[in-house]
């Protein structure tokens, strides 16, 4: 698609909250807050031409790497959230992009994503095919107090569960969608730090995708704070998520 006339390098777009997207609790989901985070960086790439769509052409499509969210507090059910987003860095077949979520005039949530260029059909990293040079970089402009950075996955883990991946856990690029890894690993933990809202912050690497009808297994750290989770194939560490509370 050509360049919106509504393209903006500085995006911010409104998001009302619905019962779907909330825990009992009546506040929103860490794995929905996720969604609605690319959900907005997907509105801005497709007003600026580099959409799923316009890289299908071709073959490419972004892929998530690695994503540090920090919370100040969760938005709640019928609540209006306004996510500010712009891109920090875009080179060859790296990009990072920051985005920021409001209430009114208030920062909840900060968030630093790094994708990559990933061809649909290799499954090989390359270089952006598209034009990006009107979007306006902003390398000095942060949305997260800490930036992300490599999980230890060294460490002696206690297995959890294993788990087949299933149809409804792919996505358009065809393999496993990157907010399930975090759906898996939050089922794992304690209902009690979910409802209490005791996580103010959580980072992910992602290491390898995982397809249809691979037999994954889910491991953690004996800390308790952080709390570290792997998500394994054949032995390999495709995803790791570290969890801080308070």
């Amino acid at each position: 698609m050509p360049i919106s006339k509504d393209f903006t390098s500085i995006l911010s777009k409104d998001w009302e909250i619905n019962f779907l997207q909330c825990y009992p609790n009546g506040y929103l989901k860490y794995t929905d807050l996720c969604n609605i985070l690319q959900l907005t960086a997907g509105v801005h790439a497709e007003l600026g031409g580099i959409s799923f769509s316009d890289m299908q052409e071709h073959h490419q499509a972004w892929v998530l790497s690695r994503m540090r969210v920090e919370i100040k507090r969760l938005p709640k059910w019928k609540e209006v959230v306004t996510v500010k987003t712009w891109i920090n860095s875009l080179e060859n077949s790296r990009s990072v992009r920051c985005l920021e979520l409001y209430i009114g005039d208030e920062k909840i949530v900060g968030c630093e994503t790094f994708w990559a260029v990933f061809n649909t059909s290799t499954r090989r990293p390359e270089s952006l095919a598209l034009p990006h040079e009107h979007f306006k970089k902003y390398p000095d402009d942060k949305a997260t107090e800490l930036q992300f950075s490599k999980i230890d996955t060294t460490f002696a883990k206690t297995f959890l569960a294993e788990k087949k991946i299933l149809l409804s856990d792919l996505d358009i690029v065809n393999h496993a969608n990157s907010v399930k890894y975090l759906e898996w690993c939050l089922d794992a933990i304690d209902a009690g730090t979910i409802q209490n809202r005791e996580i103010i912050s959580f980072e992910m690497n992602y290491l390898k995708e995982v397809a249809l009808g691979e037999t994954i297994s889910i491991g953690k750290s004996k800390t308790e704070n952080p709390m570290v989770f792997t998500v394994s194939s054949s032995d390999k560490t495709c995803f790791a998520l570290q969890i801080d509370c308070k």
